[in-house]
């Protein structure tokens, strides 16, 4: 297994949480040299986890809650692994709702699964589309690939 083989397993309706997988797969590659892997958890449920240093979940929130892809994705084992969890919902992009946000769709949420224990957690802002048209978008690529960083620089360090 190569150092630091990453997995960035995702769920997504409109594609937002798509894309912020694939911003952070692009900064673990080319600033931290990492070997990625992206999953759209559409496309295959469950991913050989057994190949992967770090598993990033990330999953879009529709109605409140997670979608159930990306939610069963945690009831794994992740025993030697470095686990992160993200996700994309417009509330989690505005200042007055972010920590509400983390509350509910983090906090809430990780509690029911108290064997995971995740090295970091990112929520990040949402597009919602009704009839085609986008209603709300508070999508922030920066900082996403901000945290990214971040979390890059963690990881590595720990190796």
């Amino acid at each position: 297994m190569s150092k630091n083989r990453t997995l960035i397993a995702y769920a997504t309706k409109s594609g937002v949480t798509g894309e912020y997988a694939n911003i952070i797969a692009e900064v673990l590659r080319e600033k931290y040299r990492f070997d990625v892997d992206v999953l759209n958890l559409k496309e295959k449920t469950k991913p050989d986890l057994s190949q992967y240093d770090n598993i990033f979940i990330g999953s879009g929130i529709r109605m409140g809650r997670w979608y159930g892809k990306a939610k069963d994705l945690l009831k794994n084992d992740f025993k030697g692994k470095r686990v992160v969890i993200f996700l994309s919902a417009c509330s989690a992009g505005d200042p007055k709702s972010h920590d509400e946000a983390v509350t509910n769709y983090l906090d809430n949420v990780l509690v029911k699964y108290p064997h995971l224990k995740p090295v970091a957690t990112g929520a990040f802002g949402g597009r919602m589309k009704m009839f085609g048209k986008v209603q709300a978008d508070t999508c922030d690529p920066d900082k996403v690939r901000e945290c990214a960083e971040q979390v890059g620089r963690m990881l590595a360090a720990a190796e």
